[in-house]
């Protein structure tokens, strides 16, 4: 049998994973940036122009979006650490996306590399 270990270290046989010294560039060439953590993971803080699409709703998410539907978008995503977003890649793969990209390390080693994180901001009561 299986394990979860076992089928992401599949998965990043089947995907690209992108560097974090070469995620810039893919970024800035990406028609779209997916964080596909949790709700809550995303809200306490997620990589600038990031949309969320959690692993477990992703292919309901881009099924249900004309905008997100085009099998040729290029596609950039990351999770926490990279192993959900393996799967997710590989997934979006089988839907038939042709450039998919998993951001290696996920966002734990873009925190970790002191890139830009986005945050939810408070108001203030001055």
């Amino acid at each position: 049998m299986k394990t979860a270990h076992d089928l992401v270290t599949l998965a990043k046989t089947r995907i690209q994973e992108i560097a974090l010294n070469a995620v810039d560039e893919a970024i800035q060439d990406a028609d779209v940036l997916l964080d596909v953590r949790e709700a809550e993971e995303y809200a306490a803080g997620h990589l600038p122009g990031a949309i969320h699409a959690s692993r477990g709703m992703l292919e309901f998410k881009l099924s249900s979006s004309p905008e997100l539907s085009a099998r040729d978008l290029k596609i950039v995503l990351y999770c926490k650490t990279s192993g959900r977003a393996a799967l997710a890649a590989c997934a979006l793969h089988d839907m038939g996306y042709l450039q998919v990209k998993s951001i290696a390390g996920g966002f734990d080693a873009w925190v970790s590399a002191g890139k830009p994180v986005v945050k939810p901001s408070l108001p203030s009561f001055d």
